[in-house]
């Protein structure tokens, strides 16, 4: 593998980010732990879980502790680098590019609450100084 290849971020799986949001939220768990916490927005099986986080593992998006008994899967990759990576990559895609397209296109489709205006002016206001 060469640098390029080792730094290019790994892009999981729509499955896969399923997992990592329980892990983003929860912490460090067992697969037991991930499986339940799925169960609750969807029918899974706990072999299928088990097999998507080593296979998580072995692409290097999760890291296993097998110290105890029970493996213990942590995420490898801080949360906001993951987003930030999947967002550029879909904002590329999508829109050209365009953060302003994207953010009109969100605030057309969407009510925004007067409180996420007030931070997003606020957000305006700081990248204009």
């Amino acid at each position: 593998m060469n640098m390029k290849e080792q730094n290019k971020p790994i892009e999981p799986t729509r499955s896969e980010l399923e997992i990592l949001q329980v892990l983003w939220e929860k912490g460090p768990s067992t697969v037991r732990a991930v499986n339940d916490e799925l169960l609750k927005q969807k029918d899974v099986n706990y072999t299928t879980t088990l097999k998507l986080m080593q296979i998580m593992a072995d692409k290097g998006i999760l890291k296993r502790d097998e110290r105890q008994m029970k493996h213990i899967y942590s995420v490898v990759e801080e949360e906001e680098i993951t987003k930030a990576h999947l967002l550029d990559k879909f904002v590329d895609s999508m829109y050209n590019g365009s953060a302003g397209k994207l953010v009109m296109q969100l605030l057309g489709n969407k009510k925004a609450s007067q409180q996420d205006l007030q931070t997003i002016k606020d957000l305006l206001k700081k990248l204009e100084e």
